[in-house]
């Protein structure tokens, strides 16, 4: 029997890139965003509060019971911390695909994320918030070159801003809530990996594509991508599994990685979801539904999960 999904943020590039693999396979999905998609679509969406709205999990709730969901995959960042930690309100035959709420939560925090891998001796940038520095030219002395200032917590967008010499900024004007990271000049990964916990029947692995053109030129979504060969960068893939193993990450996530001027990678951010380069690796939706398909499924850990899902693709 296929699972019936209900997808949230299925306007994003994450949800619209899950929708098509998921009516590729004749899986029946519902979307859910805080608007009105445009005709032509190709999926049905029904409006709910924002991720900040207290009753997001109230609305979510009611609309797994009226059209019988049995599998919820959220794709929005926000939402992320507030599901996984709420997840047993849809009832025990309904899987959400998410990780444990405090991993999820570390996650969620670039800050959080950086001293957590950095901690474990998982290379990432230079990094600090403003406040550890006097201005600019400090943060930029100290961390060695440019900076990037970006929020701690994904938004939806990207608003990351290089500061290097010749920029004009006001420190001290700076939003609340920012992280203030050494500037990787190297090519741009997006590493998509499976976690799994070792003792797990479910195979963890990864599937490295790379980020060959930005929206915003040194920073930025990416715009084109290609996935590399199978003995290509894997290296990158390697750091992206450890940074997920390290984070205690379960089930989809999806990693930002670039490489130092000497080709060192380093792990940038990690996103305990889908990304919208899934649609390049589609075993790793094969690996989220394989593991759904099982009688012990367990929708905080997939543990006591009987059975291989897919390869090491690194």
């Amino acid at each position: 029997m296929k699972p019936r999904v209900l997808l949230t943020g299925a306007g994003g590039p994450a949800g619209r890139a899950l929708a098509a693999q998921l009516k590729s396979r004749g899986i029946p999905v519902l979307g859910t965003d805080t608007r009105e998609l445009p005709a032509g679509a190709g999926i049905t969406v029904v409006p709910v509060p924002a991720a900040t709205d207290p009753e997001l999990v109230s609305a979510l709730r009611r609309l797994v019971i009226r059209e019988g969901i049995n599998l919820v995959i959220p794709t929005v960042s926000a939402e992320l911390p507030l599901l996984a930690a709420y997840r047993a309100a849809f009832g025990s035959g309904v899987r959400v695909i998410i990780g444990e709420p405090g991993p999820v939560s570390v996650a969620h925090d670039k800050l959080f994320t950086a001293w957590q891998l950095q901690s474990a001796g998982i290379p990432v940038p230079r990094f600090g918030v403003p406040n550890d520095f006097a201005d600019a030219d400090a943060a930029m002395a100290a961390l060695g070159g440019p900076v990037v200032v970006r929020p701690r917590q994904s938004r939806g967008e990207h608003p990351a801003v290089v500061i290097d010499p010749s920029s004009e900024v006001d420190w001290h004007r700076l939003p609340e809530g920012q992280i203030v990271q050494e500037f990787i000049p190297g090519a741009g990964y997006g590493p998509m990996v499976f976690g799994s916990p070792a003792h797990n029947g479910c195979e963890p692995f990864a599937v490295v594509v790379e980020k060959t053109g930005l929206d915003r030129g040194a920073v930025g979504k990416a715009v084109a991508t290609r996935r590399v060969e199978v003995d290509e960068a894997t290296d990158v893939g390697t750091v992206a599994m450890a940074a997920v193993r390290s984070l205690g990450l379960t089930g989809p996530a999806d990693v930002d990685v670039r490489r130092r001027a000497d080709g060192t990678p380093v792990v940038l951010d990690v996103n305990a979801r889908f990304g919208a380069n899934s649609w390049r690796a589609p075993e790793l939706l094969d690996a989220v539904l394989a593991c759904c398909a099982l009688p012990s499924f367990n929708p905080a850990s997939f543990t006591g999960a009987t059975g291989g899902c897919a390869s090491v693709l690194v």
